[in-house]
């Protein structure tokens, strides 16, 4: 039976080769100073800093440029980033960049006019923001974690060995987000399958949790196939428009809190990828990749027939003859070749791990019940091991 829920989102977005010209209108909403936020400076040389600083004095605004965003943003560098939009009482954080980035700016939203210590509020208690939040934009060059509609936001404590992912209410959602798949064409390769991973990897998060056949599970089969249709087509021909654009539109839907709707949702690899980060600071699409297929192995036997149906559904594997066992060994050895297909890390041990730090990986594991298992530390140690 689908679950009772409620759903609302509030990010408006604009998405195509023009989207960008639609910031000049949604400036307008906002206050004269502007944090501009972006990451190591790709964007100074593909030219989309530059189109992006033009409209803004077009439009009057004073801007305060922060960069050097990292790939796992850390808590030293959320601090930095409060300090100086509280500083400067900006009116709106402007986001250039993939799902780090954006996801940095959440926090510093939320984090500006915190009293206290943000760290321990919203990531160690997980609470709600009670202060002042800074609007959010978000210009998006890498496609991925979705960050452009969602609440997310992930930051990693090295002192602490840990890499939380904190949900934000739809207060700390994107205003508005700007979707041009052409701004992701100059993406290196590896991390642009590393990104197609982190969207499967989403939607399979939501997908592997309940028995029910419910309209959930439809629309991520469907956006499933068109992910595995398109990444084909964009590992041969990265500036396809076609083909980046559909994995651009997929990342979106995949987790802007759609198809969770009336769902557990699992979200033990993002954990145990995560877990993974912390210690190694790997391209989290590649912690994700290198321990699905041994996670989804020690799981499998929970949600059998939904293994089954992903095998048939969406890798579109002849179902006669066999048994529900076998279909579901059948897709996860599908997934696990399409993923060597692309040029996925499929081994942890390629990202750093050592069997020395599997301890302290599982010791920064949360440990969830939203799936087919509720793992114990020992069964993370186990698929650790497997991932190797």
């Amino acid at each position: 039976m689908l679950g009772n829920f409620s759903y609302s989102n509030p990010t408006k977005l604009f998405f195509g080769d023009k989207s960008l010209d639609y910031l000049h209108k949604e400036l307008k909403n906002y206050g004269p100073t502007v944090l501009l936020t972006y990451g190591g400076g790709s964007i100074k040389k593909n030219g989309i800093y530059d189109a992006v600083t033009k409209i803004l004095r077009e439009e009057g605004k004073c801007i305060v440029e922060l960069s050097g965003v990292m790939p796992n943003p850390t808590v030293e560098k959320l601090y930095e980033g409060a300090k100086m939009a509280r500083e400067n009482n900006v009116d709106l954080i402007l986001a250039v960049g993939g799902g780090s980035t954006i996801d940095y700016a959440k926090g510093v939203s939320c984090s500006a006019w915190c009293e206290e210590d943000p760290w321990e509020k919203y990531y160690t208690r997980m609470e709600e923001a009670s202060c002042k939040v800074i609007p959010v934009g978000a210009i998006l060059t890498m496609v991925g974690t979705g960050s452009e509609m969602n609440g997310g936001s992930v930051i990693t404590n090295h002192k602490l060995g840990l890499k939380v992912g904190k949900v934000f209410g739809s207060y700390a959602f994107p205003k508005f987000a700007i979707l041009n798949p052409e701004f992701t064409f100059t993406v290196p390769q590896y991390q642009m399958v590393a990104g197609f991973f982190d969207i499967m990897s989403h939607i399979m998060e939501q997908y592997f949790s309940d028995a029910d056949d419910n309209t959930s599970d439809y629309i991520a089969e469907g956006l499933m196939k068109s992910l595995i249709h398109s990444s084909r087509i964009a590992v041969k021909n990265p500036k396809d428009y076609e083909a980046r654009s559909n994995i651009m539109w997929t990342s979106t839907w995949a987790l802007n809190t759609l198809i969770s709707k009336g769902k557990t949702t699992d979200w033990e690899v993002h954990m145990i990828g995560q877990a993974m980060g912390a210690i190694t600071d790997a391209t989290h699409g590649m912690t994700l990749a290198a321990v699905s297929i041994p996670y989804y192995r020690h799981v499998m036997e929970g949600g059998i027939a939904k293994f089954a149906r992903f095998a048939t559904n969406v890798w579109d594997i002849e179902r006669s003859g066999k048994s529900e066992r076998e279909l579901a060994d059948e897709g996860l050895k599908a997934l696990e070749s399409w993923m060597q297909e692309i040029g996925l890390v499929t081994r942890s041990s390629e990202l750093g791990v050592t069997e020395e730090n599997i301890p302290a990986i599982a010791d920064g594991t949360f440990l969830l019940d939203g799936g087919y298992k509720q793992l114990t530390r020992e069964e993370v140690i186990e698929i650790l091991k497997e991932s190797l």
